[in-house]
Parts: structure tokens; sequence; C-alpha cells
């Protein structure tokens, strides 16, 4: 029969001894010290059973996220450009979510009250402009925090992680043009001529918006990683003088 503060796995099997809930919570909320399992400093990067648990953890939250930010339903709301980019950073915001927990449960819950600190610290005092760069700020900032406690190998992984999903979103940024000027009456066939253009230069259309009052057209849309604007812009002046109109470019 196993002794209080232990756990047994099965008849005759070893009893693994576990400090009670009290002694490891006082230990490490009260004296900032790590639970007795946590490797700290170097010896962190041989701890193979936690980098893989942590890496599993994060790449199960971006899914997760992803599961939300990339619903079908959300494309067909997508009127402005910066909701092109919400579906990454919903991405980014389950891993930031992912790294709190972790964090918290290797050192208790002092931690995130540390992490809460920052957050409002950093959503307040910060003079970023888009959501997409708050983000990015709280990683490197998680990272920090991370490494100063001693977790050098989390806070690579950490990095390592976030640098990958910024390569994969971000080299394949949203524009959005706005098309004025068109023939009247003609809306339709120029929408037609521009998306078919768009279409053979491999890009990605989030949403289209038509106004024939107006005369204009909207695309929004990502570009392939292996073009660029200048080459889009080039293929669109092909289009037929009688269907082109004024272009204005957005990036995301």
């Amino acid at each position: 029969m196993a002794a209080a503060g232990s756990r047994g796995f099965g008849a005759g099997s070893c009893v693994v001894h576990f400090p009670s809930d009290n002694q490891s919570g006082a230990q490490s909320l009260f004296d900032g010290q790590p639970a007795p399992h946590v490797v700290l400093g170097w010896e962190g990067f041989l701890d193979t059973r936690f980098i893989v648990n942590a890496l599993g953890v994060l790449l199960l939250a971006a899914l997760l996220g992803a599961a939300i930010g990339y619903h079908p339903a959300t494309r067909r709301t997508i009127d402005r450009l910066n909701e092109a980019d919400m579906p990454h950073v919903y991405v980014m915001y389950a891993v930031i979510g992912a790294i709190i927990g972790v964090a918290v449960h290797e050192f208790g819950t002092v931690v995130g009250v540390v992490v809460f600190g920052i957050g409002g610290l950093i959503r307040f005092r910060s003079a970023t402009d888009s959501t997409r760069d708050t983000v990015r700020l709280i990683i490197v900032t998680l990272a920090g925090l991370i490494a100063g406690l001693g977790l050098w190998h989390f806070a690579v992984i950490i990095t390592a992680f976030a640098f990958g999903l910024i390569w994969l979103f971000d080299t394949s940024p949203p524009f959005r043009i706005r098309i004025e000027g068109l023939s009247k009456g003609r809306t339709l066939d120029c929408a037609q001529a521009y998306r078919l253009i768009l279409k053979q230069h491999g890009c990605s259309i989030i949403s289209e918006h038509h106004s024939a009052e107006k005369e204009r057209i909207e695309f929004v849309f990502r570009l392939p990683r292996r073009s660029n604007r200048e080459t889009l812009e080039a293929q669109l002046l092909t289009i037929a003088a009688d269907l082109r109109g004024d272009v204005d470019w957005e990036i995301g």
C-alpha cells in the first residue's frame, strides 16, 4: 500500500514518491523555486521528455487555434485587410496560451501573475499599431521571461517554433487592391479580367467585392511565395485598356 504523498502503479510495482501538494506548492509559490522535477540551465537540453512534450503542446495549441481561425465560415465575413490576417493571429495567441500554461505548470501560478502583469504593460504601453506586431512582442517577452527563469531549452523551443510560424504566415502576406474609374456598366467584366490575372499569377483570393454604382471592385488576396508585388503589377497592366482602372494597393 502506497504511503501518503506517493502513488502506486499496479500491484507489485514500484512506488513513485511525489512531494505533497502543500510542500511543492509552497516551495514553488513562496520561495520562487521551480518544482523538483524541473531541469534548469544547459542540462535542460538533455531533457528529452520535456522537449518532446513541450513541442507536442505547442503544436496541439497551434492546431486548435487554426481550427477556429480557419473556420470555413470565416472567409465569407472578410471585407477588410486586417481581417485577412486574423486566422494567423488566433494561432499565435493559442501558442502564447500554451507557453503560459507550460510555464505555470513548471514554476507555479506565481508565474501566471507575472505574465498577466507583463501582458497588461504591453497592452497599454506598447506603441505597436498592428495585432500581428503585438503578438510578436508578447512572444519575445515570454521567451525572455522563460530564459530568465532558467528554462533555456524551452526558451529556444519557443523562439524556434514562433520563427517557423512567422515564416509560414508572413512570407505570403495579404494584399488588397481597390480598382476605381472603371468603364461604366462594365464592372462585372472588369472584375472577371482582374480575377483571371490574379488566379493565373497563383494568388489565393480571400474576398471580392463589387460596387456597380461606384464603378469599383476590391480584391483581398495572398501572393504566392515565389512572386512579388512588382511582377503582379506588370501583369495587371496587360489587361485591356477598356477593362482597366486605377489600382490602389494596400499591404497587410
